[in-house]
């Protein structure tokens, strides 16, 4: 964690994202403040799962600008980025569905402790003790989001609002400072979606900034205490989810009536 603090976790200046003939992202300019929770919207095809992958270093903007905690970040590796201390989940679930719940949490554990590679292969005892460490973190983890009941059962075995809330927490596992969250909602019944928003919360209680696309809107006036429209690459509108909310030109486009107008 670095000894100055910026008042912004992410500031985002002029960035550009291009591939080839297509321009996903243009120019586009905004922050994120600490200990907040901030969400994107905007119709599919707005460049927000883009704009995710600049930031967690999946892609490198065209051109602009990204800095996290005062430090430029838009030319490092994913890895990298992952060890300053940003966390993400994906649209489609990304699990490893061969191995079991506690297992899949200990994964994100890795990239805070650390062992050399010869100690590993010849399992001695400071190893030992470091995947102790990790297993009884990683069930502290599996505590907090609720479903430490189910350490021991297979990945793939768990529904649909267990396995995303699972995601979630192998990203805490990496005790990020902002983490990610791309649609954590998304294909969730009432009960689990209110699961999730309330993980959310709590996260944001726990001291991490929370960043998120999600296409439910309900969440988001709940949640966020900020949010971002985009439309094409661009932003559109920008402040409190009241503002938003009473924004003509925004709550046409994406909160009216029909389904088409979800974020």
């Amino acid at each position: 964690m670095n000894e100055k603090r910026t008042e912004n976790i992410l500031e985002v200046e002029e960035v550009i994202m291009a591939f080839g003939g297509l321009v996903a992202l243009i120019n586009l300019d905004f922050q994120v403040q600490h200990h907040t929770i901030k969400a994107i919207i905007g119709p599919n095809g707005a460049g927000k799962t883009t704009l995710f992958n600049v930031i967690t270093g999946s892609f490198s903007p065209t051109e602009g600008t990204v800095r996290f905690n005062g430090k430029s970040i838009e030319n490092l590796k994913a890895h990298e980025i992952a060890k300053l201390g940003i966390s993400r989940t994906f649209q489609t679930i990304e699990l490893f569905t061969n191995m079991t719940v506690l297992e899949n949490v200990m994964v994100g554990c890795h990239t805070r402790i650390k062992s050399s590679f010869i100690a590993s292969g010849l399992r001695l005892p400071q190893v030992k003790r470091k995947e102790e460490q990790m297993r009884s973190k990683a069930m502290d983890i599996l505590e907090f989001v609720g479903i430490a009941d189910k350490y021991n059962e297979s990945a793939d075995s768990l529904p649909l609002g267990e396995r995303k809330i699972l995601e979630i927490g192998r990203a805490l596992a990496t005790e990020p400072e902002l983490v990610c969250l791309d649609e954590p909602a998304s294909g969730l019944n009432e009960t689990e979606t209110q699961a999730a928003a309330d993980l959310i919360r709590r996260i944001k209680d726990k001291g991490v900034t929370v960043w998120l696309v999600e296409h439910d809107m309900k969440v988001v006036m709940d949640i966020a205490d900020d949010i971002m429209v985009l439309n094409y690459g661009e932003k559109s509108a920008e402040g409190p989810p009241l503002e938003i909310q009473n924004n003509p030109k925004v709550s046409e486009a994406y909160l009216g009536g029909g389904e088409e107008n979800n974020a």
